[in-house]
């Protein structure tokens, strides 16, 4: 055999080579980040963040997060009204007049969801418009919305309850098929706007998701256009 062409060899050693500096290369581990994680200061891959809980965030946002806790034991204990208002507004309210902007954002601004409160007096639907309550039923349901609910006895225990129910054809006009999702996101978005603040407020909820939903519409008197969404009882944790 003769001898290899001369750039073949030349290419072959150039391979051998890379490939021994690349062995001498690797990233070394950080022991504060994960394996290969390039210690590099700053907000980055594998970067420690800043403790979050010692920000400074007005209202104790931050705190209300780092507390807020799934509650189903209360004590026999009222909320009161302007606490109830504040949950409501958290949820569902007006935030800017002028465009009719709600606290919790929606697909388009469409605003599908329709928020109830029912305690011992009976049961409410919020008007956001109005930043009001129309009075829906004179009765207490709460045992009722616990039957709904699959019998969670807290449901009946808690002595006030929301309701967040969804119109899916609000959002469908615009976004079709996606309507659903959107209107859940939404849900979820209000849900959680309004546990933080009863958590602010030294109260407790928790969001059910297991019920009837017909069971629970007609137990609040809500249109037959209105799908439930959310079940979610509030007060003062039993001490």
């Amino acid at each position: 055999m003769g001898m290899p062409d001369r750039r073949v060899f030349l290419l072959v050693l150039g391979t051998l080579i890379a490939g021994l500096a690349g062995c001498g290369s690797r990233r070394v581990r950080d022991p504060g980040t994960g394996d290969g994680a390039a210690a590099t200061p700053g907000v980055g891959a594998g970067a420690a963040l800043p403790d979050p809980v010692g920000a400074d965030v007005p209202g104790g946002l931050l705190d209300a997060i780092e507390h807020r806790r799934s509650l189903r034991d209360f004590a026999d204990k009222a909320v009161p009204d302007e606490q109830i208002t504040r949950m409501l507004w958290a949820a569902q309210g007006i935030t800017d007049p002028v465009r009719g902007l709600r606290a919790a954002p929606s697909a388009g601004a469409l605003y599908p969801l329709e928020l109830y409160v029912a305690s011992a007096e009976g049961v409410h639907h919020y008007l956001p418009e109005r930043h009001a309550l129309e009075r829906v039923g004179r009765h207490d349901v709460r045992d009722g919305l616990a039957a709904a609910a699959l019998r969670q006895s807290f449901v009946a225990e808690a002595p006030v309850v929301f309701v967040i129910t969804g119109v899916y054809a609000r959002t469908a006009g615009k976004y079709g098929e996606r309507a659903a999702r959107y209107v859940h996101i939404e849900a979820g978005h209000a849900a959680q706007n309004l546990l933080l603040v009863a958590e602010s407020l030294g109260l407790g909820g928790v969001p059910v998701g297991a019920f009837v939903d017909d069971a629970v519409r007609r137990v609040i008197d809500a249109g037959e256009e209105e799908t439930p969404l959310y079940v979610i009882p509030v007060g003062s944790p039993a001490r």
